[in-house]
């Protein structure tokens, strides 16, 4: 059942852009009061004066537990409560595991498991108090294990269990906990992605309807429906509920012939090219670098 969200108090991470851009603005349409956490304060500002008077926003590394805690301090203060929290920041990476940089994928597994962690962390006491809502946003990667997306499937399959462990902890205690699933959705990182030729031919070789990209706004319609319900499961398109009663036949799959003949098919395209790109992808990636070069 949909409750009310007027005068809730969300706090959406990675809210700079993107996903977490678009749903702050449809939350804060269906009265919700918006917490806005991330990288880049002026994109931060811009989201947030684009919402109004209910919006505040903060800079703060998801991976910082100190940083994360006087947010959820600072936000508690400033609102008087936390209701919702969706953990939405995440960064990826792609290419073959042994020619990835090892930081590159360790920051990876940092934000977008132990960051959404650390989220929690901070925030589940004021979420006790409220009774309120965790939703973490994971990724069809986590239902479905693809090559050269090692450390971005590693992540958001952590996440979901994460999740999942959490939502017994603190169910009865009045806390709900719903993990959201996207597959490839019109963001800077997906964009990004695709800048890197082999990348973006693996993709449209994978099986229908995953060799496609969704257009982001009814995706997040789907998850701010799914918020104002307090969905165990969000589904940011239709077709990802099918996927959780084959999901145990699909490592096999890709794992077996399918990704192997891929990989053989795409190494000698890898090596032409000079190994895939390597970085954090999209902007959203670009920021994160900078926020790590500068300490």
């Amino acid at each position: 059942m949909s409750r009310s969200l007027n005068g809730q108090v969300v706090v959406v991470t990675g809210a700079a852009r993107g996903v977490g851009a678009l749903l702050a603005g449809k939350l804060a349409a269906r009265g919700a009061r918006l917490a806005l956490v991330g990288l880049e304060p002026d994109e931060l500002k811009a989201v947030a004066e684009g919402i109004g008077p209910q919006a505040a926003y903060w800079t703060a590394d998801v991976t910082d537990h100190d940083a994360m805690a006087s947010v959820a301090a600072e936000v508690v203060e400033r609102f008087g409560a936390v209701d919702v929290v969706v953990a939405n920041a995440g960064v990826a990476t792609g290419g073959p595991f042994l020619e990835s940089d090892a930081r590159d994928f360790e920051r990876v597994v940092q934000v977008n498991l132990l960051g959404s962690v650390t989220t929690a962390r901070a925030f589940l006491p004021a979420l006790l108090q409220s009774k309120g809502y965790l939703l973490q946003i994971a990724s069809l990667a986590a239902i479905t294990p693809a090559p050269m997306m090692t450390a971005y499937c590693a992540s958001k399959a952590g996440v979901e269990s994460f999740a999942h462990c959490l939502r017994a902890e603190v169910g009865h205690k009045g806390v709900k906990v719903g993990v959201g699933y996207l597959s490839w959705t019109d963001t800077d990182m997906v964009r990004g992605a695709d800048q890197d030729d082999v990348m973006r031919e693996a993709r449209a070789r994978l099986p229908w309807p995953a060799n496609r990209t969704y257009p982001l706004d009814p995706a997040v319609d789907r998850i701010a429906a799914g918020v104002q319900r307090r969905s165990a499961h969000v589904y940011a398109q239709r077709w990802l509920r099918g996927m959780q009663s084959v999901r145990g036949y699909v490592p096999g799959l890709i794992g077996g012939a399918l990704g192997q003949r891929e990989m053989r098919r795409l190494e000698p395209r890898i090596a032409a090219a000079g190994g895939i790109r390597r970085g954090l992808v999209g902007r959203g990636g670009e920021a994160d670098e900078r926020g790590r070069a500068a300490r």
